[in-house]
C-alpha cells in the first residue's frame, strides 16, 4: 500500500487532496490539519480520505511514502525538513520556503537522503505554459526582448508575506520554464496602500541576460482579476491572457525592424512595422494540477526528472529574498551572483 498525506486543508490543500484521489496514482490520500472543522469537511466531502489532527502521527504512518505541504510559507521549513527526515518525498507549495537558506538545506537533506523534492508550481502543467514552452523551443518567435506580466486582483491579503512573494511566483517559475531564462539582476518598487505594513501594491523588473528582461505588476488593490502576459520576440509575440473562457494563447506575426542609414550618424534609422496573422493554438485541455499530482507521483517513484525540483524553487525564492532587500533600501539592484545576493 503506498500513501500520500497533504499538510494543510485550508485554501489550497483540498484541490491538492481531491486531485491526488481521482488521480489514482496513491493508495491512500491522508490529510492532516489542526482545524478539527477543515479537517472534518473534507473527510466528509470525500469519505475516502483519513484525516490527521497531528502532524508527527502522518509522518509515523508506515504507509506515507509522500507528503505535500499547503500551509503558510512561514511554515515550509521545518514541515519539509521534519517529512524528509522521516524518509518521505516532499511537495511544497509555492514560494518553497521564505527564504534561499531554507530552501539550500532541505535541497541538500533531500539528496542525501534520494528523496524527491518538487515544488508545486501549477502553471507550468497548464496547457497554455506547454504550448508557450514549444512555440519558444521552435525558434518561432526569434529572440525574446521583453516579457511584461500583470497578476492583480482585489486580495486575497496576506499577514506573512508581500504581494511580491504571493503573486509573482507563478510568472518567475514560468519563465524559467519556458525560457531556460535565469534571473541576474532585480529591482523592486511597491506601496503598502491599505496600510497594513505589507507591500501590496508593486512593480517588479528582473533583468536576466544583455537584450532581455520582464517586468511584474502584482497587486492585491485591483477592482478587476487580470492574469496576463506578453513573450516579445524579434519575430513574434505572444499574448496569454488566462482569464479567457477559451483561446488564452495567441501569437501575433508583428514586429518591429531597426534598419540604420549612416554608418556615421547613428540617429538615422528607419522604421518598419510587420503586422501579419494572428493564430489561436490549440491548448492541452486536462487540468494543470491532476497533471503535476501524477508528475509527482511518477518523480518519487524514478519514472520521471521533475520539471520543477528544488534547484528551481530555490531560483524562484531567491529572485523573491532580493526584491524584498531592493524594497527595504529604495528599489536599490540587487546582483544574483553564483547564487549570493549582492546590492549593487
Amino acid at each position: 500500500m503506498s500513501g500520500v498525506g497533504v499538510i494543510g486543508a485550508g485554501y489550497w490543500g483540498p484541490n491538492l487532496i481531491r486531485n491526488f484521489v481521482a488521480g489514482g496514482a496513491y493508495d491512500e490520500v491522508f490529510a492532516c490539519d489542526k482545524d478539527a472543522k477543515r479537517l472534518d469537511s473534507i473527510c466528509k466531502q470525500i469519505p475516502s480520505v483519513r484525516g490527521y489532527a497531528d502532524v508527527e502521527e502522518l509522518l509515523a504512518n508506515p504507509a506515507v511514502e509522500a507528503i505535500a505541504i499547503a500551509t503558510p510559507v512561514r511554515t515550509h521549513f521545518a514541515l519539509a525538513k521534519a517529512g524528509l527526515a522521516r524518509g518521505k518525498h516532499v511537495l511544497i507549495e509555492k514560494p518553497m520556503t521564505f527564504n534561499s537558506r531554507e530552501a539550500e538545506e532541505l535541497i541538500a537533506l533531500a539528496a542525501s537522503k534520494g528523496l524527491m523534492l518538487m515544488v508545486d508550481h501549477t502553471f507550468l502543467f497548464t496547457g497554455a505554459v506547454e504550448k508557450m514552452r514549444e512555440i519558444v523551443k521552435s525558434g518561432e518567435l526569434g529572440p525574446c526582448y521583453y516579457i511584461d506580466s500583470v497578476r492583480v486582483n482585489l486580495g486575497l491579503f496576506q499577514n506573512d508575506v508581500d504581494v511580491i512573494w504571493d503573486l509573482t511566483p507563478h510568472d518567475l517559475s514560468i519563465i524559467a520554464y519556458a525560457l531556460d531564462a535565469h534571473p541576474k539582476l532585480i529591482r523592486a518598487i511597491g506601496h503598502s496602500c491599505a496600510g497594513q505594513g505589507m507591500v501590496d501594491v508593486a512593480y517588479l523588473s528582473v533583468e536576466y541576460h544583455e537584450g532581455f528582461s520582464a517586468m511584474f505588476h502584482a497587486s492585491w488593490l485591483s477592482p478587476t482579476k487580470v492574469r496576463r502576459m506578453v513573450v516579445a520576440g524579434s519575430k513574434r509575440m505572444i499574448v496569454w491572457d488566462d482569464m479567457e473562457a477559451v483561446d488564452k494563447l495567441r501569437v501575433y506575426d508583428k514586429g518591429v525592424e531597426l534598419k540604420r542609414l549612416s554608418a556615421e550618424d547613428p540617429s538615422k534609422i528607419q522604421v518598419e512595422y510587420r503586422t501579419g496573422d494572428v493564430s489561436v493554438p490549440k491548448l492541452e485541455a486536462t487540468e494543470a494540477l491532476r497533471k503535476m499530482t501524477a508528475h509527482f507521483a511518477d518523480c518519487c517513484r524514478g519514472k520521471a526528472t521533475p520539471i520543477c525540483g528544488g534547484e528551481k524553487g530555490l531560483d524562484v525564492v531567491r529572485v523573491l529574498e532580493a526584491s524584498t532587500i531592493s524594497l527595504k533600501n529604495g528599489s536599490r539592484a540587487v546582483a544574483i551572483e553564483d547564487g549570493a545576493l549582492v546590492p549593487v
